[in-house]
């Protein structure tokens, strides 16, 4: 008889599959709201966390990357890659799986896809920036870049923020109207828009998420007036940007952790040393973020390890007591730790 591993060697999975259940189960919007509280709870205990730039491997094609932190009970990393190239291929643009584990014996205690759970994360990221940084009452959102992130955004925004009214921009018009389409029966008024100028109308946040893998310039100077809030969240890297250096020089930047944000953020267009200030400061009431109506806000957002932990800890929670996962047989679990070689061995004669 083949020997049955303990429970404490049985590591949860949450598969593609069983994410989506996950997702509807809770509600969506609901997801997106709780993750945004869970975000900010942790953001609002930063200096307990392990903090360091992603590991990142860059090639001509894209970048992969593994994110870790630990907040001295648990520690998490996750693995991403982003490879802008991949749609023309049928393929997404950045692909994710993550994982976490008990500090005290070093055992993973959960291992999960964050492909989707990226994206939800990201989008309540940028929804938990906007609710100190955006406008007061703002309604109205434009979208610039219409890809797979750009669904999850625009929700967390009516959820968290309150926006009624989206206008939608890709140079792809297939994209605006996949989104358009997907977006139908959400309660938003969403606007087609054939420009950035015109999707920019009116809007008091302005969410930039584009993939091209350079320096290009979505957004110039004279494109943004006085009073906005600026979610730049494209797929950032060494050498690729959105905005116009000018507007960064008129805002009041925002950010997660500046020693990563420096490198692939929009801020990489500025002097080392340009002051800017740390999110979580301003969640801790440390520093002020919106002050005035006329204050150009923006929050630079590269992604960082601190979320994707958050979110993993929000999926264990919630997987507890349902059938969301299926256990793993990951770890060798030898009746006598110090005889791992006398269990392969055992293995053979129960084969």
């Amino acid at each position: 008889m083949k020997p049955t591993p303990s429970r404490l060697a049985m590591v949860p999975f949450v598969s593609v599959e069983n994410m989506m259940r996950l997702v509807h189960h809770i509600g969506l919007e609901k997801m997106l709201a709780d993750l945004t509280d869970a975000v900010e709870a942790d953001f609002a205990r930063w200096q307990v966390f392990d903090k360091t730039p992603r590991l990142a491997s860059h090639s001509a094609q894209g970048v992969i990357e593994l994110m870790p932190t630990s907040d001295g009970e648990v520690y998490g990393f996750k693995y991403v890659n982003g490879h802008p190239k991949n749609t023309r291929e049928g393929l997404q643009t950045v692909t994710a799986f993550g994982l976490l584990a008990d500090v005290e014996t070093g055992y993973p205690v959960l291992l999960s896809e964050m492909t989707i759970l990226t994206a939800l994360r990201t989008a309540s990221t940028s929804a938990m920036a906007a609710r100190h940084l955006a406008p007061e009452n703002a309604r109205v959102m434009a979208m610039i870049g219409n890809g797979a992130q750009s669904e999850f955004q625009i929700l967390a925004m009516k959820q968290v923020v309150g926006i009624d009214t989206v206008r939608l921009y890709d140079s792809d018009p297939a994209a605006t109207e996949k989104c358009a389409r997907n977006l139908a029966g959400s309660g938003l008024e969403v606007v087609q828009c054939t420009s950035p100028e015109e999707a920019i109308e009116g809007a008091q946040i302005i969410t930039t998420s584009t993939a091209d893998k350079q320096c290009a310039t979505i957004l110039t100077d004279n494109m943004v007036g006085a009073g906005v809030h600026i979610n730049a969240i494209g797929g950032d890297c060494p050498g690729k940007t959105e905005l116009h250096r000018d507007i960064l020089l008129r805002a009041d930047i925002f950010v997660e952790y500046p020693p990563q944000t420096r490198i692939e953020g929009e801020i990489q267009q500025l002097p080392a040393d340009y002051p800017v200030t740390e999110l979580w400061q301003v969640i801790r009431g440390e520093k002020p973020g919106r002050s005035e109506a006329r204050q150009i806000t923006l929050f630079d957002s590269v992604g960082f390890a601190i979320e994707d932990f958050s979110a993993l800890r929000y999926v264990r929670e919630k997987i507890t007591g349902t059938d969301y996962y299926q256990d793993l047989d990951m770890l060798a679990d030898p009746d006598d730790p110090r005889d791992l070689f006398g269990m392969v061995m055992r293995a053979r004669q129960d084969s």
